[in-house]
C-alpha cells in the first residue's frame, strides 16, 4: 500500500503537466492537424518542459542546490521555478500561437501563472504542493475541453479526481506537505486555468 502511495509522487509529478495536457489536447480536439505537425509540436514541448528541466535539475543537484526531484526544501525551488517560467514563455513565444491553438496556448498561460505564483511564494518562504498544482491544473483543462468540444470524458475526469486524492494522500503520508500546503497548491493550479477560460472557452 505504501509503495502504491509513493508511486503517485512520481506518476503525477508536476513536470508532466504541460506535456500531458498537450497530448490530451491533440487527442481530443476535433480540429484537423497533420500528424507530422502534431509530432513536431509534441517533441518541442517534451524537450522544453521535460528534458531540459531534468538536465537543469541534475546540474543543480551536482552543485548542491537541490537534493531530490520533489524540491522538498522551499529554498531549493527558486531557481528551478524561475527557469521553468522562461521555458513556458519559450513555448508561448516560439512553439504555440494563439490563433491555431487557442485552448492549448491559454493552457500554457495558466501554467505560467501557476508557476509564477509558486515562485513568488517560494521567495516568501511559503511552501505550496507543486504536485497538486499540476494535477488540479490538468483536471481543470481537460474538464474545459470536454465542455468546449462537447465530448464525454467522464472516465478520464473520474480517473483524475481519483489521481488528485491519490496524490494528496501520498504527499500527506510521506509528510511532504501539510493539509494547508495541499490546499494552496490545488488553488494555485485550479484558479489560473479557470481565469484563462474566458479567453478561449
Amino acid at each position: 500500500m505504501r509503495k502504491l502511495l509513493k508511486s503517485a509522487s512520481y506518476i503525477f509529478h508536476p513536470i508532466w503537466m504541460p506535456f500531458i495536457g498537450s497530448l490530451f489536447y491533440f487527442l481530443i480536439t476535433p480540429r484537423f492537424f497533420p500528424l507530422p505537425l502534431i509530432q513536431a509540436k509534441m517533441l518541442a514541448i517534451a524537450i522544453t518542459t521535460l528534458f531540459i528541466p531534468i538536465v537543469f535539475f541534475f546540474l543543480l543537484k551536482n552543485l548542491g542546490k537541490a537534493k531530490n526531484v520533489f524540491l522538498s526544501d522551499v529554498k531549493e525551488r527558486k531557481w528551478p521555478l524561475f527557469f521553468y517560467i522562461l521555458l513556458i514563455g519559450l513555448n508561448l513565444y516560439q512553439i504555440l500561437d494563439i490563433y491555431n491553438y487557442p485552448a492549448l496556448y491559454y493552457y500554457f498561460v495558466g501554467i505560467m501563472i501557476s508557476v509564477a505564483t509558486g515562485f513568488i511564494l517560494a521567495w516568501l518562504n511559503i511552501k505550496a504542493s507543486l504536485h497538486m498544482v499540476g494535477i488540479s491544473g490538468i483536471f481543470t483543462f481537460i474538464l474545459a475541453l470536454s465542455i468546449f468540444y462537447r465530448i464525454n470524458l467522464l472516465f478520464t475526469l473520474a480517473f483524475l479526481i481519483i489521481a488528485i486524492g491519490w496524490t494528496a494522500s501520498s504527499r500527506l503520508t510521506y509528510k511532504a506537505h501539510t493539509g494547508l500546503e495541499l490546499i494552496i497548491g490545488t488553488f494555485i493550479g485550479f484558479v489560473p486555468q479557470l481565469i484563462v477560460l474566458k479567453y478561449w472557452l
